[in-house]
């Protein structure tokens, strides 16, 4: 997420009551998580293993719970808890707006597009031109639109993020990590009924021009669609993962977090995707496999019956 105008870090340490270590005179341009930070962002760790990998991002603020030695030129904010920070700042620079009509006056929403009976469209949402949205969809709020998209009945666009973080000596165990981020739907986009696509936790869920989904697809937060790919019914996606251009994934696939799909990959029904595999060629089963491969694998797992009644004859 972006600020809306820098803010100094001497400003955001006493706002989240942190010691300051490193650069005092710090610009802070956005808050993300490290996957997607760029210079000027705030970032946190609070696990000893990913220490080194968020230090060394481009990440110029780092909220952290130890004292380590400071990377030149980047400021860290010590805190106990840095989840608890991030949220406090994410929570401070994207408020919830309590919605007061179906359609915020806020929105904006392009010429010629229609909106159905019991749409819901919230604040500081963008639809472009010649849209097409079909009654009891909901368009949370930040949401961006492009032109030529369908949207049918009862889909949710920009839901929060399925992210909560773990806290066992609570009676409440799940610390719930506030999304800031949008859903970004490019153009001649159609998403089917009942679908569910979660905005990014701080950066964007980005659905690829072209692209097509069938009924009942969620995608999960973060995640990145490319051009023209295509969904079939009760596809799901879990957070961070990207489908490059041209990919197909019919029936009840599943895709696995943060892995990448190549372009032109195409995944048979039922399949389940624990792993990135690369583009161009057919996949099938769980774990998906070579579609070819796979199907060999299950002609001989089909003759161990026969095997093994001739193994006890030969005995």
């Amino acid at each position: 997420m972006r600020f809306d105008k820098p803010v100094s870090v001497q400003w955001v340490a006493e706002f989240i009551g942190a010691k300051l270590v490193g650069n005092e005179d710090q610009l802070c341009s956005g808050i993300n998580e490290i996957h997607k930070v760029v210079p000027g962002d705030i970032s946190f760790v609070d696990f000893e293993k990913y220490y080194n990998k968020c230090l060394f991002s481009p990440a110029t603020t780092i909220i952290i719970n130890k004292e380590v030695d400071c990377p030149e030129g980047k400021t860290l904010l010590i805190t106990e808890d840095p989840f608890s920070a991030y949220v406090k700042i994410v929570k401070h620079f994207r408020p919830f707006e309590a919605a007061n009509k179906m359609i915020s006056d806020s929105a904006e929403i392009g010429e010629g597009t229609h909106l159905q009976p019991n749409v819901f469209v919230g604040n500081h949402v963008k639809i472009g031109r010649n849209c097409l949205i079909h009654p009891g969809v909901s368009i949370y709020d930040h949401s961006i639109i492009g032109d030529n998209v369908i949207i049918h009945s009862g889909t949710v666009i920009g839901s929060d993020a399925f992210y909560f973080k773990r806290r066992k000596e609570n009676e409440i165990q799940y610390d719930k990590m506030e999304s800031c981020g949008r859903v970004i739907i490019e153009n001649s986009v159609e998403i089917g009924a009942n679908c569910s696509i979660d905005k990014g936790v701080s950066g964007d869920t980005i659905i690829g021009a072209g692209t097509k989904m069938d009924n009942l697809v969620h995608i999960a937060h973060g995640v990145v669609i490319g051009k023209n790919c295509l969904l079939a019914a009760q596809v799901a996606i879990a957070g961070k993962s990207t489908l490059e251009d041209e990919v197909i994934l019919w029936g009840q696939v599943g895709i696995s977090k943060d892995l990448t799909v190549g372009k032109g990959a195409v995944v048979n029904a039922q399949s389940g995707v624990p792993a990135s595999i690369a583009g161009g060629q057919a996949y099938f089963g769980s774990p998906a496999l070579p579609a070819k491969e796979k199907m060999k694998e299950l002609f001989w797992v089909k003759q161990i019956p026969e095997i093994w009644e001739k193994l006890k004859n030969n005995k």
